[in-house]
């Protein structure tokens, strides 16, 4: 019958455990995430600012060497990420697949002009800053006409900072959400040793002494997930890093490995700060208030 009850009891405990370094490994995993989100913010910014191009549309008199010229200037300007030219045949193509349908059948001729589209750096995307770059070229004797998406510059240009305000608020507050679900499942975990903690106590065994197998059974614990967390983070970055290459998740190895560390880090900084409180605690109940 002992023998029965000490095989439950330490397969309670050990179900116990495993749900404490799964919970522990999941909100890691959730803080690497933000902490991902943090770190990719301005990437994801610029990526999406450097989207947004100029099309300078050029008269049909220009020449090829004029066009390739024109182009090597514009490349050579410190607002310039990259520039694209677009004959007019190909402008025809796109449309046509775009739409569906060849206006060339009855207009009988190719009305478009041909194009460059210059793709600005992430600094210089602003309706100021574009405004400056549409007059520089406007008056130039090979252009007929610039063009850009006003309003979609206005919106990157307002909301990028919001979304950063946004994100930096969210991971705070979510990081106190993971801090406080550490500390639930640890706490659970010491609370059914809490009769185990009061008769060492009540045999005259210190603080100190008690607190300590609980605070390093639960750090070791906070390893195992923190480590589960860090190979969880690495799958999902090498899987977008696969996906959207032009993202550049990994690029700055630096961050990445500063992040794991954190991760690794607040696994046991955590573990360790709720177990020294939740151990405590009991520590100072009286013997008839730990049925409460």
């Amino acid at each position: 019958m002992s023998k029965s009850f000490e095989k439950y009891q330490k397969r309670r405990l050990r179900s116990s455990y495993v749900s404490v370094v799964i919970s522990i490994s999941l909100v890691l995993f959730l803080l690497g995430i933000l902490g991902l989100l943090v770190l990719n913010t301005k990437k994801l910014s610029n990526y999406f600012k450097e989207s947004a191009a100029i099309t300078l549309y050029l008269k049909n008199t220009v020449e090829k060497d004029q066009i390739l010229n024109l182009q090597v200037s514009i490349d050579e300007q410190e607002f310039t990420k990259r520039t694209k030219y677009v004959s007019k045949e190909e402008a025809a193509e796109i449309y046509k697949e775009e739409n569906g349908e060849d206006f060339m059948d009855f207009l009988g001729y190719n009305p478009l002009e041909n194009s460059i589209d210059i793709y600005v750096k992430a600094d210089f995307v602003s309706p100021e800053k574009m405004e400056e770059i549409e007059s520089l070229y406007k008056n130039n004797q090979f252009v007929s006409s610039v063009s850009y998406d006003k309003p979609l510059i206005d919106l990157l240009t307002k909301n990028v900072k919001r979304i950063s305000i946004f994100i930096l608020v969210f991971c705070g507050l979510a990081t106190l959400v993971v801090v406080v679900l550490i500390n639930s499942s640890i706490r659970l975990s010491v609370y059914s040793k809490r009769f185990t903690i009061k008769t060492m106590q009540m045999v005259g065994a210190t603080k100190r002494f008690i607190r300590k197998p609980f605070i390093w059974n639960s750090v070791k614990l906070g390893l195992i997930g923190a480590l589960l967390a860090i190979i969880e983070l690495g799958v999902l970055l090498y899987y977008l890093d696969t996906t959207f290459p032009e993202f550049g998740m990994i690029d700055n190895r630096v961050e990445m490995a500063g992040l794991f560390a954190i991760v690794f880090c607040l696994g046991i900084l955590i573990t360790w700060m709720s177990t020294f409180l939740a151990t405590q605690r009991f520590l100072n109940l009286r013997t008839e208030e730990l049925y409460y």
